[in-house]
């Protein structure tokens, strides 16, 4: 297992400034105490010790709290369940891309530890709600909390979609564990009248632990996917995906997009292996800069197994970045 590393300062970014529109709100200040404490948590046993005969506890910690925040933070980083060969942590080689186990800037990260493994995180972070937890993912309240307002996150450290992680052979389908919680009558079912899930590109998130929003959308976005599937616009084969012939335009919260579409007749694919393979490889893009966006198929009978599939980035005419558009979170 990869070995606690010192961390240098976070360079400060839109992340330290804004709050993500389902995702817990992160401030300047907030950083900078969570190094201050990952700093301490850092020091080895052998120096601790040898820091403490000589100068004494006391002169290193103050108070029974900070000494419950330095054991807490001096555990070794774990990933999800350590028997499960696809739940370890990211090797060295690839912690630039999927994020390092031992970060402890990340609050969302920082949460799935303590839902997982019960590391507290460093403070001013107070511990999440865990929804609900397997081995696999975690699920946890959006913000601004409600009952269409959901996130599920893998237990294993994976910063976000540009991490191989998640298209690689026996990657855990995590689009089908989001429609397992929030389907009607699932484990935490999304209260709206049609609902989807949605990943942010690199660039367009807040937070570096990967997030499945799940949550409502807009009953004009289920009739336009309709109309798209029926005029032949929506491709129902993966490998033509990236086809021109399969861009459609639909109107979200900040006006029309343009965005590849495919539907699928049920989840037991891996969507990001889908995307990967058929789209990214194939157009010599950045699976870092997508953005993708899965809506259950609703009729008037209710929801009938069948999944459109939306992809965008920014190389295309009126792309976009972000999932945030075609979901409702408050």
């Amino acid at each position: 297992m990869t070995p606690l590393r010192r961390c240098l300062p976070p360079r400060r970014t839109k992340d330290m400034e804004k709050a993500d529109s389902a995702g817990r709100p992160i401030i300047a200040s907030e950083v900078i105490v969570m190094n201050g404490s990952e700093n301490i948590g850092h020091l080895s046993r052998r120096r601790f010790f040898g820091l403490s005969s000589t100068v004494g506890v006391a002169a290193l910690l103050v108070g029974a709290e900070a000494d419950r925040n330095v054991a807490t933070a001096s555990r070794a980083p774990v990933c999800g369940d350590p028997s499960a060969a696809t739940n370890s942590c990211p090797p060295t080689s690839l912690q630039v891309i999927c994020g390092d186990p031992g970060d402890r800037n990340d609050p969302l990260w920082n949460d799935v530890q303590y839902c997982i493994h019960g590391v507290v995180p460093p403070p001013p972070q107070l511990p999440p709600d865990c929804v609900h937890k397997t081995a696999q993912y975690v699920v946890l309240r959006g913000k601004p909390e409600n009952t269409h307002n959901y996130l599920l996150l893998p237990a294993r450290r994976i910063a976000g979609i540009e991490c191989p992680f998640i298209w690689e052979a026996g990657a855990p389908h995590y689009w089908n564990y989001a429609w397992g919680n929030a389907m009607p009558g699932g484990v935490v079912p999304v209260k709206y009248r049609s609902i989807g899930f949605g990943v942010n590109s690199q660039d367009a998130r807040r937070f570096n632990q990967l997030h499945i929003h799940m949550a409502g959308v807009r009953d004009s976005l289920q009739r336009r996917l309709h109309e798209l599937e029926n005029s032949g616009d929506i491709a129902d084969d993966p490998t033509r995906w990236a086809d021109p012939k399969y861009r459609v335009t639909i109107n979200g919260s900040q006006g029309d997009r343009t965005y590849r579409a495919l539907v699928l007749a049920g989840l037991d694919q891996n969507i990001f292996t889908l995307l990967y393979r058929n789209v990214v490889q194939k157009s010599h893009l950045k699976m870092a800069d997508q953005t993708l966006i899965v809506v259950p198929k609703k009729t008037n009978g209710g929801f009938v197994g069948t999944f459109y599939v939306l992809n965008s980035d920014k190389s295309l005419h009126g792309g976009t970045s972000t999932c945030d558009q075609l979901l409702v979170y408050s």
